[in-house]
C-alpha cells in the first residue's frame, strides 16, 4: 500500500491570503499541528503502508523539507515530495508520477487532496473494497450535503445495493444528488489505464487544433471531470459513505471550523494534545490546544476550540475563543480574541478587541457543509473572521472588526470591515 497527498501548489487568487504568504497552505497549523500533518497520520496508521508521496508544484524549500523530516521519524514511514513541472490537475500529477507510485509492486494506493479536514475512514475504504467489488475496482470517499450545498460539490449516484458508481457530475447546476465527493480515493494500478486514456485522448484533441497556442497541456487530467465521470456506471467505482466528519478547508475561515473539528477528535485520538484546567493554570473551556512553549497567564480564559502556537505570550485577564494564534504572537493584558487567526509573531495591545464573525456551517442542518464565501459581495467584503498577517501590531484600545490585516502592519486606530492593504 502507498498513500499520495495531493498538495497543490501557489496559484494567483488564493483565498488563503494573507496567511499563505508565510508558509505553503499544507504547513498551515490546523489545531496545533500542520494541516497536511493530519493525513500523514492517518495514513502512517494503515497496516502495511509502504510509502506516503507528498505531489505538488511548490518549489521544495527548507519548512517544507524540514517538516518532511520530521514526519518521516514520528511516523516511521518513508515520506517524499515529488514536484509537478506545473499545474496538472488531480489526474496528471498521479499520471506523470506513475512509476514512483508503482514502484516496489504497490497494490493498491490512496489519494487524498490536502485541502480537507476528515476522520480518514481508510481501513474502512479498505474493508469496503473486499466486501463490494473486485481487487481492481476504485472506491471514492463520499458524505452526505443538503440540497443547495451540494451543487458545489463532484455529485455521486449509486445504487442503493451495491453502491456502485452510476453517474457523476462535478458541480453540478441543477440538483443530481445529496452524496459528494470528499477528495479521498482508494485506487488500484489499473485507474492509469483509464487515465491514460484521456491523456491519450487529450494529445488527439490537441494535435486537430494546432491553433491552441500550445497553452493547453494534455498532461493536465482531472481526476473528476475526466475520469470519475468516464467510469461511472461501468462497474469499477464505488463509493463509501462516512458518517464521520468532513469539511474543506479553502479559506483562512475553514481553517478554524477544521480545527474545531479535530479538536473535537483529540478527546479520542490524542487527548494529550488537549489542555486541561490545572491549579494556577488559565481557565479552558471545551477543547484548547497550547504549545508547551506558550507562556500563558494564569487569569486568562481560553476556548472553545483555541489553538496557541509556539512560544506566543497571553497576559493577564486576556480572553480568546474560536480562534488560532500562531507562533510568537503576543497578546497583552485584557484584550479580547473572537473568531480571530493572529498571525505569526503580531502583538495586540492592551485592552483591546479583535472579533469577526463565524462562518460556520449551520448548526441545524447535519449535513451542511462550510460554504466558501468570496471575499466580496456587492462590493462590499463580507463579514467573516479576522485575520491577521504575519507581524502585525494592533495599539491599545482599538477595535477591529471582520478585517483582513496584511502582514508588517502596525494600525494607529480601530477599523470594522476593511482590508488593511
Amino acid at each position: 500500500l502507498k498513500a499520495v497527498i495531493l498538495i497543490g501548489g501557489p496559484q494567483k487568487g488564493t483565498r488563503f491570503r494573507p496567511l499563505s504568504f508565510e508558509v505553503p497552505k499544507p504547513l498551515f497549523p490546523v489545531a496545533g499541528v500542520p494541516m497536511v500533518q493530519h493525513h500523514i497520520e492517518a495514513c502512517a496508521k494503515v497496516p502495511g503502508m509502504k510509502e506516503i508521496l507528498l505531489m505538488g508544484f511548490y518549489q521544495p524549500n527548507e519548512a517544507l523539507s524540514r517538516f518532511l523530516v520530521s514526519a518521516q521519524q514520528e511516523f516511521k514511514v518513508p515520506i517524499r515530495y515529488l514536484q509537478e513541472y506545473a499545474a496538472l490537475g488531480t489526474g496528471g500529477g498521479i499520471y506523470h508520477f506513475r512509476d514512483q507510485i508503482l514502484s516496489g509492486g504497490a497494490e493498491a494506493f490512496f489519494v487524498l487532496n490536502a485541502d480537507v479536514c476528515s476522520e480518514f475512514p481508510l481501513q474502512e475504504m479498505l474493508e469496503f473494497r473486499q466486501q463490494h467489488g473486485d481487487m481492481h475496482s476504485f472506491v471514492i470517499l463520499g458524505t452526505t450535503a443538503n440540497r443547495t450545498q451540494a451543487l458545489n460539490y463532484g455529485c455521486i449516484v449509486a445504487n442503493a445495493d451495491t453502491q456502485e458508481v452510476q453517474h457523476y457530475v462535478e458541480k453540478p447546476s441543477t440538483f443530481v444528488s445529496e452524496i459528494i465527493n470528499c477528495g479521498i480515493y482508494l485506487f488500484t494500478p489499473a485507474i492509469f489505464q483509464h487515465i491514460g486514456e484521456v491523456f491519450q485522448r487529450n494529445q488527439q484533441e490537441l494535435a486537430l487544433e494546432e491553433s491552441s497556442n500550445g497553452w493547453q497541456r494534455a498532461e493536465v487530467i482531472r481526476l473528476e471531470q475526466d475520469v470519475f465521470t468516464a467510469l461511472a456506471g461501468s462497474g469499477k467505482l464505488y463509493v463509501y459513505k462516512t458518517d464521520g466528519f468532513w469539511s474543506q478547508i479553502k479559506s483562512a475561515g475553514s481553517a478554524i471550523y477544521a480545527s474545531r473539528l479535530y479538536l473535537n477528535q483529540y478527546s479520542k485520538s490524542h487527548p494529550e494534545r488537549l489542555a486541561q484546567n490545572k491549579p494556577g493554570g488559565p481557565v479552558i473551556r471545551g477543547n484548547v490546544y497550547i504549545h508547551p512553549t506558550a507562556s500563558i497567564d494564569s487569569t486568562a480564559v481560553l476556548g472553545p476550540n483555541v489553538s496557541i502556537g509556539e512560544g506566543v505570550t497571553v497576559g493577564a485577564g486576556v480572553r480568546v475563543r474560536e480562534s488560532i494564534v500562531l507562533h510568537g504572537a503576543s497578546l497583552h493584558d485584557h484584550t479580547c480574541v473572537l473568531n480571530t487567526i493572529v498571525g505569526w509573531d503580531s502583538t495586540i495591545g492592551r485592552w483591546a478587541r479583535v472579533e469577526g464573525t463565524p462562518s460556520d456551517p449551520n448548526p441545524n442542518d447535519p449535513y451542511a457543509k462550510i460554504d466558501s464565501e468570496t471575499l466580496f459581495r456587492d462590493g462590499r467584503l463580507t463579514p467573516s473572521i479576522t485575520i491577521l498577517g504575519c507581524s502585525v501590531t494592533i495599539p491599545a484600545e482599538v477595535v477591529i472588526l471582520n478585517s483582513i490585516v496584511l502582514p508588517h502592519k502596525e494600525l494607529s486606530r480601530s477599523y470594522k470591515n476593511q482590508i488593511i492593504l
